[in-house]
């Protein structure tokens, strides 16, 4: 992980084309502590997401597309944005940023 997103308060999760982990920030690992946390890089999404959840990312994987998306636990609420990454042009995975949603946010709109 490079340095600037491994303390990013923000959880950051890489994988490939199969579904493998192949790195997470540290907030990524405190996210994911009862699955394993670190000890997830290397192992496969698909065995961490039940259905209907499974057959979705199944199709991201195979076809590069985007989901984002708001949820909440225990009362915090986040935004979650899961996206292709790219080098020098080609589909390698998906990248997934869980991002904490405070309470009040302001919403501007700009011309």
């Amino acid at each position: 992980m490079d340095v600037w997103a491994k303390e990013l308060p923000a959880a950051i999760t890489i994988c490939d084309r199969e579904g493998r982990v192949l790195d997470m920030n540290d907030m990524a690992g405190k996210t994911f502590e009862k699955d394993g946390g670190p000890g997830l890089v290397g192992k496969n999404i698909l065995d961490c997401h039940p259905e209907p959840a499974g057959a979705k990312l199944k199709g991201m994987l195979a076809t590069g597309k985007s989901n984002c998306y708001t949820i909440e636990r225990n009362g915090q609420k986040k935004f979650i944005y899961q996206a292709p990454w790219f080098e020098n042009g080609e589909y390698r995975g998906l990248v997934e940023l869980s991002i904490e949603i405070p309470d009040k946010m302001p919403h501007f709109i700009r011309k």
